[in-house]
């Protein structure tokens, strides 16, 4: 067995530059992978360009690197719940690239399966297919959408073990399991770390092929979004 268990955040970056393209999973404030977060706030890196669904809140996941100004480029499907985001993105700071969200699902998918492309029927006719190739599959327009190309990829477990096997808890199983293995290397923070052949075969949600690094991540703050309503008069 290749051994995959690195003892720190820090040992599961070595290698992240500044301008790499980074992958990182996460719905809302769920299954964000917090400790790779915080250490490429630590690390200073700059340049990034961040593929994933959100970009967090103002002091919170992706929110922290916006902080910092180490992101450049941003490509996600909701960007809602930040104002620095927002002001970055006016203010002409920050690249933004939006993706429908099934497309950006499929993208890192194409990525994962090593597919170079895919073809989908969302946003066609809109400014998501302006200068891209279309084409007709029995009677319906379908846009041409190269998969993703990554240095990394950053994703958020609830278990896993030396072997680099995954299992995701709840709405956590969101954009993490895509990530695996659509980039160059693959990081997995895990709640609780186990030893190989402690997991049921059979609740595995990714094998351990799809991930390189793997560690036990630490003070996990597990943010909930909460429903918002006007005052009742």
């Amino acid at each position: 067995m290749i051994p995959k268990i690195v003892n720190s955040p820090e040992k599961a970056l070595e290698g992240v530059k500044d301008g790499m393209t980074l992958m990182l999973g996460g719905f809302g404030l769920c299954g964000i992978p917090e400790n790779a977060i915080a250490e490429l706030v630590r690390k200073g890196v700059k340049d990034l360009t961040c593929i994933s669904n959100n970009a967090g809140v103002d002091d919170f996941g992706l929110g922290l690197l916006l902080q910092k100004h180490q992101i450049k480029k941003m490509i996600s499907s909701y960007v809602g719940e930040n104002d620095e985001f927002e002001r970055q993105m006016l203010s002409g700071e920050l690249e933004v690239e939006l993706t429908p969200q099934g497309t950006l699902a499929e993208k890192c998918r194409a990525a994962q399966a090593g597919f170079p492309a895919i073809y989908t029927p969302a946003g066609y006719g809109t400014e998501v297919a302006e200068g891209k190739e279309t084409r007709e599959f029995n009677g319906k327009m379908y846009v041409l959408e190269y998969a993703y190309q990554a240095d990394f990829a950053f994703v958020k477990a609830w278990k896993g073990d030396e072997a680099g096997n995954l299992i995701f808890k709840g709405t956590a199983r969101n954009f993490n399991p895509n990530m695996c293995g659509a980039a160059k290397i693959t990081v997995a923070e895990v709640e609780e770390l186990l030893p190989a052949g402690a997991l049921n075969p059979n609740e595995i949600h990714i094998p351990g092929i799809f991930v390189q690094r793997i560690f036990q991540g630490e003070k996990y703050e597990k943010r909930i979004e909460q429903r918002t309503v006007r005052p009742r008069s």
